[in-house]
């Protein structure tokens, strides 16, 4: 005679959560990218450490610590911070946001496509750093003159992926709006603007990378502020120590803004799953 198992004490193993299922992934992830990083900064205080490379071309990760702090508490870093991410957050929101506008309309429209196309197909082969010269005779060395270059570096990689992703939208899903009779606006609001999202969200995050990479060449060409105009200050003076702070910087930033729009990215495109390595 076989016993029946007692329903009442019989246990099941637990679901695991969605937050401990997710805390040891982010935690391998974390420990695998950090890897690299503090080898090479091991490496680097080796190297410093048994003289290897004269402080002159490389100073130690504590010489480079008190120059960060001297920087910051002595000569002002937080302002030729904020001067460089004022004008990089400029630069961005009025590229990016013509670009999308414009792009859209070339999308929707043939006739302006042909209209903006051959100047757009010209302009955007002058490299960005070629227009400086000319803008600061117009502009002067301020602001605006970097904006204004930094915009246009910006408004091409948006402009054409925006184009491009209203252009490649599913020919079925297009046909079948069609049986649908949905409106014109309709069309576009459900069919050719998700289709070229995924585009666009990526295009908006190399334009974000690349307008904080720009801002620093940019202020060492003309300027009197800004990470990039330390930089090229460092370098002429000789201060390696300053010259690795404002790359440790630059490196953060970019990693920072980078991450964010990834982020962004995923929150916007949760509908959309794909393959995750």
């Amino acid at each position: 005679m076989t016993s029946t198992p007692d329903i009442g004490t019989a246990t099941t193993p637990a679901a695991p959560s969605l937050l401990s299922r997710f805390v040891p992934s982010l935690g391998s992830g974390a420990a695998i990218g950090a890897i690299l990083p503090l080898s090479l900064l091991a490496l680097w205080q080796t190297a410093t450490s048994l003289g290897w490379i004269a402080p002159v071309f490389l100073p130690s990760p504590w010489a480079t610590l008190k120059a960060m702090w001297k920087m910051a508490t002595q000569q002002n870093l937080h302002l030729d911070f904020f001067a460089s991410i004022s004008i990089v957050a400029q630069a961005f929101i009025y590229g990016s946001a013509a670009a999308l506008i414009l792009g859209v309309a070339a999308g929707l429209s043939r006739r302006v496509d042909q209209f903006f196309g051959p100047t757009f197909d010209t302009i955007r082969h002058i490299p960005g750093i070629a227009w400086l010269p000319l803008i600061v005779l117009w502009l002067g060395i301020g602001a605006p003159a970097k904006v204004l270059v930094i915009a246009k570096s910006v408004f091409f990689p948006v402009f054409l992926n925006t184009l491009s992703g209203i252009r490649n939208a599913e020919k079925r899903y297009v046909e079948l709006a069609e049986v649908l009779t949905l409106t014109r606006w309709q069309l576009i609001r459900k069919v050719l603007l998700p289709s070229a999202l995924p585009s666009i969200m990526v295009s908006l995050r190399y334009g974000a990378g690349l307008s904080w990479a720009l801002v620093v060449v940019a202020e060492g060409l003309s300027g009197l502020e800004g990470i990039g105009f330390l930089i090229f200050r460092a370098q002429g003076l000789l201060l390696t120590d300053q010259l690795i702070v404002c790359m440790v910087i630059i490196g953060l930033v970019g990693f920072a803004i980078d991450r964010s729009m990834f982020a962004l990215q995923r929150h916007i495109l949760r509908w959309k799953q794909g393959f995750d390595g």
